[in-house]
């Protein structure tokens, strides 16, 4: 280990390049810093300075396609996405792949 301390946050900004991004960057730390745990902090700070997972944006992205599919080329399009999205997203937020059939209930969900 190169460290001498675990920065866990930190880690998760850097690797998605939104460090340099955060609003409160070269601000004291406020109280409720303390009464919350580390996790639920971060997710305080990344909501407030609109960071969104892969995952969810790769979902904006499919439900923008959905909407727009017309031919079986954009399904193939998008269920390549869906596998994706799949792969990387919490396992109860994975969603099925979509047909030509299917594509009002697709809308739906999407």
């Amino acid at each position: 280990m190169d460290r001498k301390y675990n920065d866990l946050i930190g880690d998760i900004l850097a690797s998605s390049g939104e460090k340099d991004n955060v609003k409160a960057k070269g601000k004291p730390i406020s109280k409720d810093y303390l009464q919350m745990d580390t996790y639920q902090h971060f997710q305080k700070i990344a909501k407030e300075s609109g960071y969104l997972p892969p995952w969810l944006k790769l979902q904006k992205e499919i439900a923008q396609l959905v909407h727009s599919c017309k031919t079986q080329q954009d399904v193939e399009e998008i269920n390549e996405k869906i596998k994706r999205h799949n792969k990387i997203c919490p396992s109860q937020m994975q969603k099925y792949l979509i047909s030509l059939d299917d594509l009002e209930k697709a809308k739906r969900i999407w």
